[in-house]
């Protein structure tokens, strides 16, 4: 059973790789690249492709602006299986985006650096994987200068997103205090994601208006960070954002040390390092939650919500031992109950959770991975095998879907994923899991 699967897995990634060298999320609603799903893809083709591995990420960071930026979409080709596209984003107003490439303006989270330390651990032709991230490391840092200079107008060493499509998390119940604070313009606009996939689980269009009045925020400030931080009513400090942006300098720093050489990048990245660990300790932990949680910026205030990304932090290394206890205790607690899968994206003891609606209670298998991994870093081994398990066993009864409902209860015969099938994060991080 577990050969069969990851043949399908290999089989999903390679028939969602595109001539272009990228690959694609899946076929009809997700037909171009998106920034953290070619991380993701990349650590599953390093194991059987290592030239698809490296093109995927030297795809991505061909796109970058010139001022370090990476867009969370590059549209290398035309397609109206989905919306917004190029021409909406208007990247043409900001004087560092891109010129090669149509991309928006809003980027996700910043996992390449760990993804190039991975792909180094997992080839077995190690001086070959070493010249390919010689060749691009100085971009993944670039990105990251990009971040703590344009991103974090305190100097704290937490970074801000501007949109919540920049999370990762997109239709989170965390954003919703801040819809409420918002009056955005209803919109014309035909969707295109509700074609492929039931409605009732993706986002509203009433939450579609919100998401391109940020944007439209955005061009208004021509794409400019200080501006937008002015003027944007949506400006987070992100858990898993910043979880995804510390592992990578720890990433980036070790990589440096490999290649010889840098020390004024390493140097430079154990201060962000150091100044950025102790303010999301201080300042995103909630002590009565036991738990990190988002802070709204622009209304000064923590959002006192808890999600499968106030586990992210275990990823990083970020709480003493003695916090991740606590941590791991309420993610048992709320999300481990025997009759769920972990790991729900929302808390389930929640009036807001909903098991099929996206980031507002689904199992994503990428956050499933992070967390693995997160739990092995304290050795947490009985309950990241039961992790594991989990996310094989939804696996093995519906398939590489996009996300999963966490009740045990509904996996009946009818049962079936939600979202995206032959998803290509799913198929890639299934292959790194059992290979572990």
């Amino acid at each position: 059973m577990v050969k069969s699967l990851e043949n399908t897995a290999k089989q999903i990634l390679d028939s969602n790789y595109q001539e272009k060298g990228f690959t694609i999320p899946c076929k009809g609603l997700y037909p171009f690249q998106w920034k953290w799903d070619s991380g993701f893809i990349a650590i599953g083709y390093a194991h059987y492709d290592t030239d698809k591995a490296k093109s995927e990420i030297k795809t991505l960071l061909d796109a970058q602006w010139s001022n370090g930026f990476l867009p969370h979409i590059i549209f290398h080709n035309e397609s109206d299986t989905y919306f917004p596209g190029p021409e909406f984003y208007q990247i043409n107003l900001n004087p560092y985006a891109t010129k090669k490439y149509k991309t928006t303006g809003l980027t996700q989270p910043p996992v390449t650096g760990f993804v190039l330390e991975k792909m180094y651990e997992i080839v077995e032709d190690k001086s070959d994987m070493l010249d390919f991230i010689k060749s691009i490391i100085d971009k993944v840092y670039l990105n990251h200068l990009y971040f703590y200079q344009n991103r974090d107008p305190k100097n704290e060493g937490l970074v801000y997103i501007y949109h919540n499509w920049e999370s990762g998390t997109d239709n989170s119940p965390i954003w919703d205090e801040i819809w409420d604070t918002m009056d955005s313009p209803n919109y014309e606009f035909e969707r295109r994601d509700t074609d492929h996939v039931d409605a009732s689980q993706r986002p509203t269009n009433i939450e579609y208006n919100n998401y391109l009045y940020l944007v439209d925020i955005a061009k208004k400030c021509h794409y400019d960070d200080e501006k937008i931080a002015e003027s944007s009513p949506f400006l987070v400090q992100d858990p898993l954002f910043n979880a995804m942006l510390i592992k990578s300098n720890e990433a980036l720093i070790n990589l440096y040390k490999i290649i010889g050489g840098n020390e004024d990048k390493i140097q430079q990245l154990e201060k962000w390092q150091n100044k950025s660990i102790k303010s999301f300790n201080d300042k995103l932990y909630d002590e009565e939650l036991e738990a990190y949680i988002h802070y709204d910026m622009k209304n000064e205030k923590a959002i006192k919500l808890i999600t499968s990304s106030s586990f992210t932090p275990l990823f990083a290394k970020i709480p003493s031992k003695q916090r991740a206890e606590k941590l791991i205790n309420t993610l048992v607690t709320k999300f481990g109950k025997s009759d769920m899968y972990l790991c729900a994206s929302f808390d389930p003891t929640s009036e807001k959770y909903n098991p099929k609606k996206y980031w507002r209670g689904p199992v994503w298998i990428n956050i499933n991975w992070i967390l693995y991994y997160g739990l092995h870093n304290y050795v947490y081994k009985e309950l990241a095998d039961r992790l594991k398990n989990d996310t094989f066993e939804l696996i093995k009864k519906v398939g590489f879907f996009e996300y999963f409902d966490a009740r045990k209860s509904e996996y009946t015969k009818n049962i079936t994923g939600y979202g995206g099938a032959n998803f290509s994060w799913s198929a890639a991080l299934y292959i790194d899991l059992i290979k572990n």
